[in-house]
């Protein structure tokens, strides 16, 4: 089966200038707020949103945004082929702020659970929430976005390819794999398995 897109650049870009409304809004402004992405495509998108939350509010001068890698705190290490670590960038103390994390594609809920794990290394936030730009569904643990850009239910033998400027050198959602003639498929892994 072919990939569709489903996001393209456009789509993308409004997603992510929601999100930032959403989180100005859910912390009744800026203030005590840091946004953390999960690399690789998570830290570009915390970036984004960190940048349109200064445009959307001038004086929000304090916004922190920095990375966090969660690659040594999963709990699939002996299973999966692992990537190498990144690095790992908390700008300053995060504790008694909101911590928003930012992932590309939320799938299982396990990185995201390694995520809080290594958060808990670096100090105790009053509130973390998490942002998206793909939810797809099929989670293992109980872990939901506070912030979506697109729900995006699928079957776990599609693949969820998010492609970004900075990282692929085009931009775009789009979905491949699934039953070709009503049979099954082999979906290898999926990008964003989180």
């Amino acid at each position: 089966m072919m990939a569709r897109t489903v996001l393209n650049q456009a789509d993308i870009a409004r997603a992510l200038i929601r999100i930032s409304h959403e989180i100005l809004e859910s912390n009744r402004g800026a203030e005590n707020l840091v946004i953390l992405g999960i690399p690789t495509r998570g830290v570009v998108l915390a970036r984004r949103i960190a940048e349109a939350i200064a445009r959307i509010e001038p004086t929000a001068t304090d916004v922190r945004v920095g990375s966090l890698d969660v690659t040594m705190y999963r709990d699939d290490l002996g299973h999966t082929r692992t990537r190498t670590p990144s690095r790992t960038l908390v700008p300053g103390s995060i504790d008694g702020v909101t911590v928003v994390l930012v992932d590309d594609v939320l799938y299982s809920g396990r990185t995201i659970r390694a995520a809080l794990d290594a958060l808990g290394d670096h100090g105790r936030p009053k509130i973390v929430r998490l942002a998206v730009l793909v939810d797809r569904g099929h989670r293992e643990l109980p872990i939901r976005a506070d912030f979506v850009g697109k729900n995006l239910p699928s079957s776990t033998a599609e693949r969820i390819n998010l492609h970004l400027l900075e990282v692929d050198g085009d931009e775009f959602v789009s979905i491949d794999g699934g039953p070709v003639d009503g049979g099954p498929v082999d979906g290898g892994d999926t990008e964003g398995a989180s």
